[in-house]
């Protein structure tokens, strides 16, 4: 009598970007597969929320805002 030995595999783990439409077929696709799925929940990104951002609004507040008419007249004003 001969004894098999299946060696046991290490899973991969993978990130998906999945269309909304295409998330139900995904679900049942990996649950026939016996594969295991975990949602990670997106963070929205917040631009008020960065340092340039409130920079920029302190600039505006303080008056170092500059105004040109064209690439040429802001090269003029930066460079003299």
């Amino acid at each position: 009598m001969a004894s098999i030995t299946i060696p046991q595999q290490t899973p991969d783990t993978f990130t998906l970007s999945i269309p909304k439409a295409d998330v139900n077929f995904f679900k049942t696709m990996a649950k026939k597969m016996g594969w295991t799925i975990k949602r990670n929940k997106t963070k929205e990104f917040d631009i008020t929320k960065t340092a340039g951002y409130r920079e920029a609004m302190d600039d505006k507040k303080h008056g170092r805002v500059y105004h040109a008419e064209s690439v040429d007249d802001m090269f003029k004003q930066i460079l003299g």
